[in-house]
């Protein structure tokens, strides 16, 4: 099944809704020291930007893996986005997977606090990308 264009730009414009809401979640998550919940929320802040623009350039997403793929197939690769912004995605994620699944874990406060800003000009760049 094939979307329409309105579709797409539905979903694009809440995935990227979804992207913003999930980052201010992360910030709570971060005022209140939680750092594995500000890693799973950057982490999925990220997730629905790219997702976001895979769809809105007609790709289709299934897994994480393929956003991960797609993305730097598509948009980094091609220099379309800095690679600093796959390095941040997969950082994240390897963060999120740990904090998540591992008990013996625990998320370094820099780790996150050094991905906040980053992570967010990729939202918003990401955003703008959409928009035109």
């Amino acid at each position: 099944m094939s979307l329409s264009d309105e579709e797409r730009r539905i979903i694009v414009d809440l995935e990227i809704e979804k992207a913003n809401r999930t980052y201010e979640a992360a910030m709570i998550m971060v005022d209140a020291e939680l750092w594995e919940s500000a890693a799973n929320r950057l982490y999925y802040a990220l997730f629905h930007a790219v997702n976001a623009l895979l769809i809105h350039d007609g790709h289709k997403v299934n897994t994480h893996k393929g956003s991960h793929a797609l993305f730097g197939q598509y948009y980094i690769k091609t220099d379309k986005l800095p690679r600093e912004y796959s390095s941040i995605y997969q950082k994240l994620e390897a963060i999120r997977d740990e904090g998540d699944y591992n008990w013996s874990y625990s998320v370094v406060p820099e780790d996150i606090q050094e991905k906040i800003l980053p992570a967010k000009e990729m939202i918003d760049t990401i955003a703008k990308m959409v928009k035109e």
